[in-house]
């Protein structure tokens, strides 16, 4: 186990207990790669993106996790990790991200 910033632990705590309320019959890992993860960027409707484990390491996406957590908490109806952004915002966000 090695040092991590305060940052990445507290993001991955998020990450993992969001996706603890996913049954097995929601569960859609067969199509997500290794490496990556799915959410759900909320705007009028839900739209799914498959995006890098790498961004729990980046600032910017950790924000995105803290607001989707005070938005719907780790129990979400949806059973899955929904981000309270507009799409727009989340594909600026994760473009800047892409070329870091």
């Amino acid at each position: 186990m090695g040092i991590h910033p305060p940052g990445i632990i507290h993001a991955k705590k998020i990450l993992r207990r969001s996706l603890s309320y996913v049954s097995q019959s929601a569960s859609t890992a067969t199509d997500v790669p290794k490496g990556h993860f799915g959410v759900y960027v909320r705007e009028t409707y839900k739209k799914r993106f498959v995006v890098p484990i790498s961004y729990l390491n980046q600032p910017s996406f950790q924000e995105l996790l803290s607001f989707a957590k005070e938005e719907y908490g780790f129990d979400h109806p949806m059973g899955s990790l929904t981000i309270p952004c507009n799409e727009d915002v989340f594909l600026n966000l994760t473009s800047l991200l892409n070329r870091s």
